[in-house]
């Protein structure tokens, strides 16, 4: 039976460096999907639900894919914190995460666009935020525009100095694709990774 084509519903060069790891040939293909929550949408069924729009705005374009789609959200009591978009409300962001410790929940979706399957997993990670001065948050973000990012922080890249710990079950779900929960999802639809 051949290999059905793999599709990664996102446009984020972090995702898309992340899947390579796992030596799977694959395309990249734009969700457009509004990312705002709905009203009183906790942080974790936004991510859930992003993840899943992703996935299907894609599937009319690879209707016999699998189709992988993600997206994460950061909350502190309560207070989600999406993608910034800028300067001001990145600033916002840190200044109210420095000196706390975060939760970022990334929600991951594996569609078999021919089915319909679906399969969801919810990863979440526990970031724990040096007490930032705002020097250091204005001279992080002079130096990395974190604002396409949950949370106006790249751990990826510099955003690792706003950091003093990390617990979680998969480093990668922090960037934005939790590599260990999508082998499991694959190997589910007999997609060998090794």
């Amino acid at each position: 039976m051949p290999r059905k084509q793999l599709i990664l519903a996102s446009t984020s060069p972090f995702r898309r460096q992340l899947l390579t790891r796992l030596g799977l040939p694959f395309e990249c293909a734009n969700p457009a999907v509004d990312e705002t929550p709905l009203p009183g949408e906790a942080p974790e069924a936004s991510a859930l639900r992003l993840s899943e729009a992703k996935a299907r705005a894609v599937s009319a374009l690879f209707p016999e894919a699998l189709i992988i789609g993600s997206d994460q959200v950061a909350h502190l009591d309560g207070q989600a914190f999406g993608k910034p978009g800028n300067h001001a409300r990145a600033v916002r962001q840190l200044q109210a995460m420095r000196g706390h410790s975060v939760n970022f929940f990334t929600g991951l979706c594996l569609l078999d666009a021919a089915s319909g399957r679906v399969q969801l997993r919810g990863v979440p990670t526990r970031v724990h935020f040096r007490d930032l001065s705002d020097t250091e948050i204005e001279g992080y973000l002079r130096k990395e525009q974190a604002y396409n990012c949950a949370g106006s922080a790249k751990s990826e890249g510099l955003g690792i100095a706003l950091i003093a710990r990390i617990d979680g079950e998969d480093p990668n779900a922090l960037i934005g694709l939790p590599l260990i929960a999508l082998c499991d999802l694959l190997r589910k639809e007999n997609v060998s990774v090794l």
